[in-house]
């Protein structure tokens, strides 16, 4: 694999004083707070110098797009104007939202026509870190660069000296460093996805971010890769994980040291900075063992420590949702079936039992309980009535690792292999590995019908994306 590396320029160079300050965020507004999006080609230095300029496809001539900053409680207009030449929606990302602003073409609103716009507008009851992407030709239109950053605030933020937020990425580039068109590929379909060869840290190839001994970073990580799984490994750092897609945890340190983050997830830590001033210290992506490599360093200044130590942050506060209620909640198998390596022999396509190569003929290699997604949306997988709490007991039947995602509700984890979490973990995105079993609960509040699909993205186009109707 090749990373090309260069210089990495932080998003925040200013060092906060010696105490500890919240971060403010927008002020409340009584009105809707207003945001625009434009979506059109340009140009993006994503190799770095020394290299052409990459083609790219962007939001306000980003790409990433801009972070969009929110406080709890308001209420969010953004109006996105489409100027590419194919039609396109925009889905918020774990975002609690009426099923008509959830941005699935076809499913929840027309897709937005070239020279078309869409005004969404919704509420925002639950802080965190969440982010905002096409729903339509998703796989190519994330993969050109169509993806940003939305913070919502909390009412009373934890204290901290810097809010950072890293969009990690991955691009297949070639030696011009241009992005490889070879998008829907079915190799890359029935396998991992599609794996990029250059991984940028906020639409750079990184090398170091400036750092200050004795400072506590709250750092926002977004997986906004079509495919790619981020295992990052913060050499001489014990950080925080103090809330998962948005959602507060109690605040713990990884089990094995790494932050492991599917396609679509979103990790917030408390990253103390506990090295000496002047020292360098690697994170590093090992996810893929193989092909581990540095993602950039955290070059520390020679200033003197800010403080001698930190004592562990404090849980952020809940978010409102309401919880499933598993003990009154029936329980629904979803087994995973299908890709290379698979036990998959007959699947049903659009009313029809095919076998794995006449669904390759058709572009298709996955299943949700024996059903593929076609053209068109598939039939309810799951109906509930509203308010209806429901346990799924997802089964990962394949070789490969499902970033599953569900649209307009929680996945309250109750178990993985058999066994009770350690702790509540409310999530919008689980990584399943490969063969891999997990129990979780929801609760069917929000009317309308919401997607359930594997956040890589070349598996959903495969076939891997059910229906979950609320009635």
């Amino acid at each position: 694999m090749f990373v090309s590396r260069r210089r990495f320029i932080a998003g925040a160079t200013g060092f906060a004083g010696a105490s500890l300050i919240p971060w403010p965020g927008p002020a409340r507004a009584a009105a809707p707070v207003e945001a625009s999006l434009v979506l059109a080609p340009a140009r993006a230095a994503l190799a770095g110098a020394g290299h052409p300029q990459t083609a790219v496809w962007a939001f306000n001539g980003e790409t990433p797009g801009p972070v969009l900053r929110f406080r709890q409680g308001d209420r969010a207009r953004i109006a996105v104007e489409n100027r590419l030449a194919e039609e396109t929606t925009i889905h918020w990302h774990g975002i609690r939202v009426p099923n008509a602003m959830d941005g699935v073409p076809h499913l929840t609103q027309p897709p937005i026509p070239p020279g078309g716009r869409f005004v969404y507008e919704f509420d925002l009851p639950d802080a965190g870190t969440y982010w905002y992407h096409p729903h339509a030709n998703s796989a190519e239109q994330i993969g050109r660069g169509l993806a940003g950053a939305l913070i919502v605030a909390e009412t009373a933020p934890p204290a901290v000296d810097r809010d950072l937020v890293w969009v990690l990425a991955d691009w297949r580039l070639d030696r011009q460093a241009q992005i490889v068109g070879d998008f829907h590929d079915f190799r890359d379909m029935a396998h991992a996805g599609r794996l990029g060869n250059t991984v940028t840290v906020n639409g750079r190839v990184p090398e170091r971010v400036a750092v200050r001994a004795g400072e506590r970073l709250r750092l926002r990580l977004v997986n906004a890769a079509s495919a790619r799984i981020f295992g990052l490994d913060f050499a001489g750092h014990a950080p925080w994980i103090v809330a998962l897609d948005g959602q507060p945890v109690d605040p713990h340190r990884p089990a094995d040291g790494q932050i492991v983050l599917g396609p679509g997830e979103r990790v917030d830590l408390a990253l103390d900075c506990a090295g000496a001033p002047g020292a360098s210290f690697a994170v590093t992506d090992r996810f893929y063992p193989r092909t581990a490599y540095k993602l950039l360093d955290l070059a520390y200044s020679d200033a003197s420590p800010l403080r001698a130590a930190l004592p562990p942050p404090l849980r952020l506060a809940d978010n409102p949702w309401r919880r499933p209620d598993p003990a009154k909640a029936a329980r629904h198998r979803v087994t995973i079936e299908g890709g290379m390596m698979g036990g998959l022999r007959l699947a049903r396509l659009d009313g029809r039992s095919l076998g794995p190569r006449e669904l390759m003929r058709h572009g298709k290699a996955w299943a949700i309980n024996g059903e593929v997604a076609g053209s068109g949306h598939p039939e309810p997988m799951l109906t509930l009535a509203r308010g209806e709490s429901a346990i799924l007991e997802l089964v990962n039947d394949t070789a490969w690792p499902h970033p599953m995602h569900i649209h307009g509700m929680f996945l309250d984890v109750l178990s993985r292999e058999g066994a009770p979490v350690a702790r509540r973990e409310g999530r919008d995105t689980l990584l399943l590995l490969a063969r891999a079993k997990a129990d979780v609960a929801l609760r069917a509040d929000e009317p309308g019908d919401w997607m359930f699909h594997c956040h890589i993205l070349d598996h959903q186009d495969g076939g891997l994306m059910g229906i979950i109707r609320v009635v």
